[in-house]
């Protein structure tokens, strides 16, 4: 496994690169062009952050749990070699230039989301079934998030212990510094240096704070589950922090998550080096499982970590309003992919390494327990270990959630065409809504067993995230050809993702046990289908050249 991650690292970095130039001569990225964050400034959304910052927070909202939950639910089913190979290849190929397209593409339009753009390239129909799905997909994300933040609250260690209090302690403490930092540095005008100097200690030391101080249990709201006390709350966080200007939390909670990530990475890395632990888990198990067909089941499942339609929600909704310089394109975009995909491969030899010893544990324990053997190489106690690995991905989570949010307001706020303080409440509110019934409805298998909320919707998440992800490149390749510019680099994984995720819905039609899931993948369906009609059409029109320099670079179907 160390000589397969030292491989795969490698070529992450000559595909960045190299591949990462090619993109930028391909959309002409010019420093010289101003970006909507200056444009458009007005210290809430719009704000130019310094890179490390953005790419803390694009990372950090990008990531959640998907990077780890889908690997380690692939690994168990298929074995670790297809996991690896689809990582790698999708990460450099698919999702890198999935993210980096939709974020240029976004600035290039004063920072609108792709659904914004989808109306100026195909059509006023389009804009509107893109805005839909969006929306869709997000209530899927923060469902499905919400469950495992909350597992992660409640998780409970050797004989009994409190370990997800400790993680709620700990996660509570680090929003809490997040805030300070936030007011210290853009408020009494502190250097991001001196910030990070105090701030970045106080996060780790946060958690072991948080293992002498564990939050109780809550008492369950329902189903004797105290899941469904801390998802109440969870989305009670999710609100306030989608309404608060981007400088309180966003930007500097997600800066400082960034110093966790890197710690998981070196930690896991450093750790696969010194202890070198053996390989548990088969190469390949076979071409169908439990889970269905090698294809398009591996692909549906590991979505973040190859390729995952909600970065482009991200990179067109709140990357693209605080991106400084167009220079800042690569390493935001296309460089956060390829670390998202080294993410991935930890989170794959955390279930390698832990073989069948860990069988039936949920993917979030998989991975924490992961870290804590790797950590352990570095003398550090497993439990302390644990206890990070936990903390690191409840962060990843809480930032996804928020993120999510805020996302799905401005699609909201779009959709209908209202703006101003009154719209963000009412926006978010509506949001939040079906998310807080879905994710407080019992789940139970075709034999009757209880699930995970998480376990549930999981193959229509990734199904309508991995369709969002084709979409995205949809528009992107529509972009391309109306902008005079070479598009098969985005038409040829645009195609392979249509095909994966297209199969894929049509088996959760006929197969799924959930009515419910069901009838949303028959919509995705004929949504996507309509847009891919539309996109064709869009094709047909006379070609428009961008002004390389021109204010914000916008080009439209009228043209």
């Amino acid at each position: 496994m160390l000589v397969l991650l030292l491989l795969a690292i490698s070529a992450f970095a000559l595909a960045y690169r190299f591949y990462g130039r090619f993109l930028d001569r391909t959309f002409n990225i010019d420093s010289r062009r101003e970006t909507p964050a200056h444009v458009n400034y007005d210290g809430s959304d719009y704000m130019p952050a310094r890179t490390a910052v953005l790419m803390g927070h694009h990372f950090s909202s990008i990531a959640g749990a998907g990077p780890i939950v889908g690997p380690i639910i692939a690994v168990a089913f298929f074995g670790w070699l297809p996991a690896v190979i689809w990582i790698i290849v999708g990460s450099i190929f698919v999702g890198g230039v999935h993210d980096y397209s939709a974020l240029v593409v976004s600035i290039r339009h004063k920072a609108r989301s792709i659904a914004q753009v989808a109306r100026e390239m195909m059509s006023p129909l389009a804009h509107k079934l893109y805005l839909a799905f969006i929306w869709l997909a997000m209530v899927y994300v923060l469902v499905a998030f919400l469950d495992l933040t909350a597992g992660t609250f409640v998780a409970a260690g050797k004989n009994g212990a409190n370990v997800g209090g400790g993680v709620a302690t700990s996660s509570a403490l680090y929003i809490g510094l997040a805030v300070v930092m936030g007011f210290l540095v853009y408020r009494r005008k502190w250097s991001l240096k001196r910030a990070s100097f105090i701030f970045v200690p106080l996060v780790f030391f946060a958690i072991y704070a948080g293992q002498q101080m564990p939050i109780p249990v809550p008492p369950a709201l329902a189903y004797d589950n105290p899941k469904t006390t801390w998802t109440v709350i969870l989305l009670g966080y999710c609100f306030l922090a989608s309404i608060a200007p981007v400088w309180v939390l966003l930007q500097p909670r997600d800066y400082l998550s960034s110093f966790l990530l890197l710690a998981c990475v070196i930690g896991g890395l450093g750790g696969i080096l010194i202890g070198r632990p053996p390989l548990d888990t088969p190469a390949f198990t076979g071409f169908s499982t439990n889970i269905g067909f090698l294809f398009p089941a591996l692909f549906i499942t590991i979505a973040c970590g190859a390729c995952s339609g909600f970065h482009s929600i991200v990179a067109s909704g709140t990357t693209s309003k605080q991106l400084n310089n167009e220079r800042n394109a690569r390493p935001v975009a296309y460089g956060s992919m390829l670390v998202e995909g080294t993410l991935a491969l930890i989170s794959v030899s955390a279930i390698v390494v832990a073989g069948g010893a860990l069988a039936g544990a949920s993917p979030t324990q998989v991975f924490a327990n992961g870290m804590g053997t790797f950590l352990s190489s570095f003398g550090i106690p497993v439990a302390l270990g644990t206890s990070f690995g936990l903390l690191a991905l409840s962060t990843f989570l809480l930032t996804t959630l928020d993120t999510g949010t805020r996302v799905a307001r401005y699609i909201f706020e779009e959709f209908f065409n209202v703006w101003g303080k009154k719209s963000r409440l009412l926006a978010t509110t509506a949001t939040l809504v079906l998310p807080l019934w879905l994710a407080l409805t019992e789940y139970r298998d075709a034999s009757g067993q209880v699930i995970p909320v998480w376990r549930a919707v999981w193959p229509v998440f990734g199904a309508t995230n991995q369709l969002l992800g084709a979409l995205a490149l949809l528009v992107t390749a529509v972009w391309l050809r109306r902008t005079g510019r070479s598009v098969w680099f985005a038409v040829i994984p645009m195609i392979f993702m249509f095909g994966v995720t297209l199969v894929a819905l049509v088996f959760l039609v006929l197969q799924n046990d959930f009515a419910v899931i069901r009838s949303i993948a028959a919509v995705l369906f004929v949504l996507a289908v309509i847009l891919i009609v539309e996109a064709l059409r869009a094709f047909r029109v006379e070609r428009v050249p961008e002004d390389p320099l021109a204010g914000d670079g916008t080009v439209t179907a009228e043209g």
